[in-house]
């Protein structure tokens, strides 16, 4: 039986596909590791192939044409056998220890039946360059090493929200989520963090360090020229989270996850505009434009918070130029708390 099944995306990953593969596969024959080559132009597919024939019985490789990160998420999805789902990027690796960890108390949980619907762990922003890294934690939020459920939550506030990299899903739970990530679209992982939540009702955080985001390459979704370049993939990922559940839906939820539901539209849409007003154009203020009628036609309540009653009412009363500066100032201040430059 896997326990779990770790998907890595990868897509012209020879440089560091290594590191990642080497941290995975030391969880020995209890956990499968699916490598998607998405299309990629370099050896990564040559260097899966060579773990593929090292490892038979932990290591599947599926190549496909290019289709984007969430496509090769969905992919992986879609051929998972474990018991858990979690999401390694090509560029990204797990600690050991924390990950020895990580899988004891998955396994001592199957054995007990009493396994969760969801595992969170801490993630470390990690500028290898620099030998410098900030640590995410969730210690304030979640009570630790114990089981719980939403109406345990405490409140999340700010830019604060759960992200991919700590989250280990249930595949199952996953699976009965309908979560299907957009393809060729940057930004996916705020939709993986965000619809399959309504799912998850039995939780379960670790306070360990057990996964690493490698810091520092200029092409990174997370660089500031990358991200206000790729704003509209920002616009559609928020699209597809303002979709995902209704006013009404989120509202009939239990208290706190319903809360952190609101939460979590509001700091995803607060980096949404801060995208896309990062510059002024013409066509970014019709993009804005466009966005904000979609919402409205899409649900006017969702659209009255989200415009009104918000985090992001900070952003829109603030003249356009102003608020490019108060994007770059903001991202300034993460890059140094954060490690992000």
């Amino acid at each position: 039986m896997k326990l779990i099944t770790f998907t890595v995306p990868s897509y012209n990953s020879q440089n560091y596909l290594h590191k990642c593969l080497d941290s995975l596969v030391i969880g020995g024959s209890e956990v499968e590791v699916i490598i998607v080559n998405d299309g990629s132009t370099d050896d990564t597919e040559k260097i899966a192939r060579e773990y593929e024939f090292r490892y038979p019985n932990i290591v599947r490789v599926i190549s496909k044409e290019n289709g984007g990160h969430g496509s090769a998420i969905n992919e992986g999805l879609k051929n998972a056998t474990g018991l858990y789902f979690k999401v390694v990027d090509s560029d990204d690796w797990l600690n050991e220890d924390a990950y020895q960890t990580f899988m004891n108390t998955i396994r001592m949980h199957v054995n007990q039946n009493t396994m969760a619907d969801l595992y969170i762990t801490n993630f470390v922003y990690d500028k290898v360059s620099l030998n410098k890294y900030f640590v995410r934690t969730f210690k304030k939020k979640f009570k630790q090493d114990t089981f719980f459920t939403w109406k345990n939550v405490k409140h999340f506030y700010g830019s604060q929200v759960l992200l991919m990299h700590s989250l280990t899903y249930n595949t199952e739970k996953l699976k009965q989520s309908k979560i299907h990530l957009p393809h060729h679209t940057f930004y996916v992982d705020n939709l993986f963090a965000y619809k399959p939540l309504p799912y998850m009702n039995k939780m379960y955080y670790m306070d360990i360090n057990l996964y690493h985001y490698y810091i520092g390459r200029e092409d990174q979704s997370v660089n500031i020229n990358m991200f206000t370049k790729r704003y509209e993939q920002q616009i559609s990922v928020m699209e597809e989270m303002v979709k995902a559940y209704s006013y009404e839906e989120i509202k009939n939820m239990e208290k706190g996850l319903s809360n952190y539901m609101f939460h979590c539209l509001g700091a995803i849409m607060t980096i949404t505009l801060l995208f896309t007003v990062a510059k002024d154009s013409d066509e970014r203020r019709e993009n804005l434009t466009n966005m904000w009628f979609f919402i409205k036609n899409e649900d006017i309540r969702l659209y009255r918070i989200l415009r009104f009653w918000s985090l992001p009412t900070l952003v829109n009363y603030i003249p356009w130029k102003l608020r490019g500066w108060i994007m770059l100032i903001g991202y300034k201040f993460l890059k140094r708390r954060i490690k992000l430059g």
